[in-house]
């Protein structure tokens, strides 16, 4: 006869945990910061499926995971109104990722108060604890670790969100708020542009390169190799345990490498894509120059449109211009032509400084014209005008004479 059925905990009972769990579950209400009404709730969230006289937390983590999911989108969401798609579902992602719950398993001592039943579990689950202790940097722990993720420990981060959840009366505001610093750090969209890999291939993006990343394993070393080809050749190579490390130590090299030949990415001004547009205004506000001036081209089916921005930025020595990349919305497509011109910018303003001529200014999707051309063009385009409004004006005078002088004709000879 088993002591539990094998349904779960009800839902909108106060429930006691069983003797055996008591002291898990109150560790956990301490680690959590809830105090469970349904403590039997609780138990379940922390029994693992190797259990058979009790129901698993594998149902409630399914409903965490969406809650979880839901309570960080809306929190990213409103943390940055004007991001991209492109950078929301990425920084989301990384945010409710089997990694980054795993990890905070760890973190705060969830592993501790797991019951199972598995003995090669228990072993899975310490050589994930020693592997994120020994883990070389924070940013291994923020982009990739040295070993593959524990689900279990995911899933138990998940499931006891479940129960806090209905626990709250399915409340979300009140569920992130109590769960919020289980989750911390949160990876700001700040972090993900400053990933050695993002910076690798949009650094070379700027400079109009081509770059592209291979990877290989050794089996007998049990190691990834990454290695980094830029405009096709072989640039750099790093090994890592497995891939994700590999990758960030090879783009890691490869930019100490760019840096080596005068392009270094930490002479550029780096901003969020979705305060571009605000940060190059101020910027021609401190420089004095005229306010920047955009032009959108929309293209695609009505249900997919699709926005290319440019923009053109008058200055005493000329116009710079620069086209920005292609976007779902104008505003975006605004301020991704605003982020390279900044970008541009500043690095025309450090050859300046350094005496050297920066041939990269005029490539692909931007360019500089010359201030003797411009002003010539300026004087030429002036001239043109004078000469049609002088051309309209013989031509409105002819006609008017021409009229006066009819008009004169028929009373006269009338």
């Amino acid at each position: 006869m088993t002591l539990f059925s094998n349904t779960s905990a009800s839902l909108d009972r106060e429930l006691p945990p069983s003797p055996e769990m008591k002291d898990k579950v109150t560790a956990m209400e301490k680690i959590v910061g809830h105090n469970f009404k349904n403590k039997r709730l609780l138990e379940e969230a922390l029994t693992h499926p190797s259990v058979t006289n009790f129901p698993s937390y594998e149902r409630l983590a399914v409903l965490g995971d969406a809650a979880l999911g839901m309570a960080m989108s809306k929190h990213l969401f409103l943390l940055y109104p004007d991001m991209d798609q492109g950078n929301f579902s990425k920084l989301r992602s990384t945010n409710v990722s089997t990694m980054k719950f795993a990890r905070a398993a760890v973190k705060h001592g969830f592993d501790h108060c797991l019951r199972h039943n598995s003995p090669p579990l228990a072993t899975q689950v310490g050589e994930f604890a020693k592997a994120v202790s020994n883990e070389e940097d924070e940013t291994d722990l923020l982009y990739g670790g040295t070993i593959q993720p524990n689900h279990a420990l995911a899933d138990i981060v998940e499931s006891v969100a479940a129960a806090i959840y209905i626990d709250l009366n399915f409340d979300l505001h009140k569920l992130w708020k109590t769960y919020k610093h289980l989750l911390e750090p949160i990876v700001t969209l700040e972090d993900l542009l400053d990933h050695p890999v993002s910076k690798l291939f949009k650094l070379c993006q700027k400079h109009g390169k081509l770059v592209e990343t291979k990877e290989a394993r050794d089996d007998a070393k049990n190691i990834s190799i990454c290695c980094v080809y830029v405009d096709g050749n072989p640039f750099a190579s790093a090994p890592g345990k497995n891939i994700t490390i590999a990758k960030r130590r090879a783009a890691s090299e490869a930019l100490s490498k760019l840096s080596e030949f005068g392009i270094n990415y930490g002479s550029f001004e780096v901003v969020a894509e979705n305060e571009a547009k605000k940060n190059l205004k101020e910027l021609c506000e401190r420089k004095r120059i005229r306010k920047p001036t955009y032009r959108v081209k929309e293209f695609g089916p009505a249900h997919e449109k699709r926005f290319v921005s440019s923009v053109e930025i008058e200055t005493l020595d000329g116009v710079l211009y620069k086209t920005g990349d292609e976007r779902p919305r104008k505003r975006y497509a605004e301020n991704s032509a605003a982020s390279l011109m900044i970008i541009m910018m500043n690095t025309i303003e450090a050859a300046k400084i350094k005496g050297d001529y920066f041939p990269e200014a005029a490539k692909i999707k931007g360019g500089y014209f010359p201030s003797v051309l411009y002003k010539l063009w300026l004087m030429i385009c002036w001239v043109i005008r004078l000469l049609v409004f002088c051309f309209t004006g013989i031509i409105l005078l002819v006609i008017f004479f021409a009229v006066v002088g009819s008009c004169l004709d028929y009373f006269f000879s009338g």
